[in-house]
């Protein structure tokens, strides 16, 4: 088993129970590597657990018999093994598909995403990164930024990420030159100007050797920041969390007898408290909250990531799909928003065609009414198209065939993003940020135009027909 600390050694073998109650009371830090193909992600990852300590006998003993019969690294013990787990990875030396690993530090917890760096496998990126906190951004140090670095830091920022590590890796093939390394860090901020990431470091690395991963390195002197480890404990994320707007997605309606019915959910975003004024929308019917349940007993309150079941005082139908919110700060109720969409089916994107859209709890069915504009993610210019293809980025209009609860993605994530799925496959073939919860489009006019009209022709019948009401004329 791996070495720990003095400590944590001894309560686990004399208070299992302090021991558990220490690393539940961690916080919790989700992350993803990305970057281009060959930038060292996956040896990254595995540098993170070997000089942690953090791997198993048994584990390390199967990935050096690993490392001599796929022969990666010339025979080397190969640290990416550690999370290329699917035999075409082990193969080709490279990452298809999102790995997760799971570690834990004397002050946090983390879960690592490793994400592709082939841009087919964008749609793997965005999967990978629609929970993370954090992105570390890799850059070969010998090639600089490419335009994979430029797409996942989009993505990254589209996703709403306010932390990037950039780590300039493979240090060691450029003689760990600091020139090389101040020439890539302007480059890179360069570029991210336009980005809407406020928290960006900067890390020159030796995945395979291992310097300024988890120790200090002696070749790079010049360097006088931390390692990413101790960048990665220390960074803050609990005040990237909207605790001011309550929005809990209910998902399930439980009803074990006749003196309970609770809403069950995990909380999208705020507080809530027991005797709070709570609306369900989109029916806007009020009550106050009577008890917050969870497995562990009753709570005087909740915040955001909580799974817990919420009691009412006044019986008003409330089911799955609906959005509980605080009655002084309502979300928006609209059938039809702007988002950006990242298309993820090799089949183009069909303006018109009827799609399922899944906007938290609830599933609708819509149509993307029209593309704006596309993204160059190498420039990020606005470019007209009349389709996307799969791994594009576009601004959208969407109209859904019933009022959807929502939020704008950097207001609330929970009620900010969607899936779009296609009816006959099921497949999930996009998912959208929605930018502008309410949008006229020349349908609406269309549609508001007519009515008018038709209230004008209705006046005149009745003014026709029943003259001793004396109706007033009405104009379009």
């Amino acid at each position: 088993m791996t070495t720990q600390t003095t400590n944590e050694q001894s309560l686990l073998e004399n208070d299992i129970e302090a021991y558990l109650q220490k690393h539940e009371d961690k916080d919790m830090l989700r992350f993803l590597t990305c970057g281009n193909v060959d930038d060292g992600k996956s040896t990254l990852i595995g540098r993170l657990l070997h000089d942690s300590k953090l791997i198993f006998e048994d584990h390390m003993a199967a990935i050096i018999s690993d490392s001599k019969k796929y022969n990666t690294t010339d025979g080397e013990f190969d640290l990416a093994l550690l999370v290329d787990g699917l035999q075409a990875e082990r193969e080709q030396g490279i990452t298809i598909d999102v790995a997760y690993r799971y570690f834990a530090t004397e002050s946090r917890k983390f879960i690592i995403a490793d994400c592709p760096g082939h841009e087919q496998y964008t749609r793997n990126m965005v999967t990978g990164a629609s929970n993370c906190d954090l992105a570390i951004v890799m850059i070969d140090a010998r090639y600089g930024v490419q335009t994979q670095t430029k797409r996942h830091s989009y993505i990254a920022s589209l996703l709403g990420l306010k932390h990037v590590i950039v780590a300039v890796n493979k240090m060691d093939l450029v003689d760990f030159s600091q020139e090389e390394y101040r020439k890539i860090k302007a480059d890179y901020k360069a570029f991210a100007q336009d980005l809407n990431i406020p928290d960006i470091r900067f890390v020159p690395i030796s995945a395979l050797k291992g310097d300024n991963v988890v120790n200090k390195s002696e070749s790079m002197d010049w360097y006088p920041g931390a390692t990413l480890m101790e960048l990665l404990n220390s960074v803050t994320i609990n005040e990237d969390k909207n605790l001011d707007d309550f929005r809990f997605p209910v998902q399930f309606v439980t009803r074990p007898n006749l003196d309970f019915r609770g809403f069950c959910g995990t909380v999208a975003a705020g507080v809530i408290n027991v005797g709070d004024v709570i609306t369900a929308m989109p029916s806007g019917k009020s009550s106050t909250v009577a008890r917050i349940v969870t497995a562990d007993g009753d709570l005087a309150n909740a915040f955001a990531g909580q799974a817990i079941t919420i009691t009412t005082n006044d019986e008003i139908d409330i089911s799955r799909g609906d959005v509980l919110v605080k009655s002084n700060k309502l979300a928006t109720a609209s059938d039809h928003f702007e988002a950006t969409i990242v298309w993820m089916d090799d089949a183009a994107l069909q303006p018109d065609k009827e799609y399922e859209f899944k906007v938290g709890t609830k599933n609708t069915y819509g149509r993307i009414e029209s593309i704006n504009h596309k993204i160059d993610v190498n420039t990020l210019e606005h470019v007209e198209v009349n389709e996307m293809q799969l791994n594009e980025i576009a601004s959208c209009n969407i109209r859904t065939s019933s009022p959807v609860v929502i939020d704008e993605y950097n207001t609330v994530k929970g009620t900010g993003s969607f899936v779009v799925i296609d009816r006959l496959t099921n497949v999930t073939v996009g998912a959208g940020m929605i930018t502008k919860t309410n949008v006229d489009s020349d349908g609406a006019e269309q549609v508001k135009r007519e009515y008018t009209q038709a209230e004008v022709e209705l006046n005149a019948y009745v003014r026709k027909c029943f003259p001793e009401w004396n109706c007033t004329p009405i104009d379009v």
